[in-house]
């Protein structure tokens, strides 16, 4: 089993003490926390891209050249890449540079993005999910072939384009499809690239019908990664008593109708989100990769304020007795 973690990078107060970090702060910590995963064995990170919120990482490709010089073996990846709202000649040479700098670390989770706000101040208006089509075909040719030439709806043609550097790994760094719907999951089919499904405090449940078409349609063949809200502690209940207040914070700042006035937060830590003593939280995600039949995990830990300490106390007590339960 392949496990990750997922930073998206959300500047929250922290809710028991008031305290915000500054972005520089935040930024390092995020850093530090990377360099602590690969200590804890995990595969990779993956580091999400957000624009004109309160997540702050609006390019996490930065971010990952700067944790390729402090590691040597962690997979280095977006989460995600907003593709849509990007020049794929750009995104092409950025991932690739990225591969070159880390010895061949690096993946790439692309999605097509939904924000209104993000889509106006990029001034991208028109048939996302068109624009992610034909942004992620050109994408892949330019990652795998040199003298591209291209012709499409929503760039200027290339003519002979061999983008440059070029990447180490072959064909190409490992790009991931990001989404739960039916129509990207038929994409991710037809273009025979793994599946990652989408950040949520839903119930993994949910995702049953689209991981069911994916696997039927590949014939065996793919992969699929969830992402889960995760904390771990030496006791279930030191474990609840220290998550409880940021998860609810980070709920109200990611989905406003949740946090303790919208939602029985007791509730959503048994369920869509993961929180407990390392036997409790290594059964209930080995629970998720048998219901989903995962091939990777992706585990975020850094949410609502959550104190550097805490995460990293966290990070470690997962690679060491989390880790090593978890199925294949």
């Amino acid at each position: 089993m392949d496990v990750y973690l997922l930073i998206l990078g959300d500047h929250l107060p922290d809710p028991t003490s008031g305290r915000v970090v500054s972005e520089a702060e935040r930024l390092r910590a995020i850093v530090e926390q990377a360099v602590v995963a690969e200590e804890a064995g995990f595969t990779g990170v993956a580091i999400g891209e957000h624009h004109f919120t309160r997540y702050i990482v609006s390019a996490p490709e930065l971010l990952l050249a700067t944790i390729a010089e402090r590691t040597t073996t962690l997979r280095l990846s977006t989460g995600v890449t907003l593709l849509a709202h990007h020049d794929p000649v750009r995104v092409a040479e950025e991932l690739a540079m990225l591969d070159v700098l880390s010895g061949g670390r690096a993946e790439m989770i692309v999605a097509r993005g939904v924000s209104q706000r993000t889509d106006l101040a990029f001034g991208v208006q028109d048939d996302l999910r068109a624009r992610f089509d034909e942004n992620l075909r050109l994408l892949l040719r330019l990652l795998e072939e040199p003298h591209v030439t291209w012709n499409g709806r929503f760039r200027s043609p290339l003519t002979d384009v061999t983008t440059t550097p070029r990447p180490i790994q072959r064909p190409r760094p490992l790009v991931w499809i990001g989404s739960g719907s039916a129509v990207s999951a038929d994409l991710a089919v037809e273009l025979e690239l793994p599946l990652m499904l989408p950040s949520t405090l839903r119930d993994p449940s949910t995702h049953r019908a689209v991981v069911e078409r994916y696997r039927a349609a590949m014939n065996g063949r793919g992969r699929v990664a969830l992402p889960s809200h995760v904390f771990v502690a030496p006791t279930a209940s030191e474990a609840r008593a220290t998550w409880r207040p940021h998860l609810a914070a980070y709920a109200q700042f990611a989905d406003p109708w949740r946090g303790d006035g919208g939602v029985d937060m007791a509730a959503l830590m048994d369920g869509a989100a993961v929180c407990g003593d390392p036997a409790e939280v290594t059964d209930r995600l080995n629970r998720l990769s048998e219901l989903l039949g995962l091939d990777a995990q992706l585990v975020m830990v850094d949410i609502g304020g959550l104190p550097h300490s805490a995460v990293l106390d966290a990070i470690r007590l997962f690679g060491a007795e989390v880790l090593p339960g978890l199925k294949s």
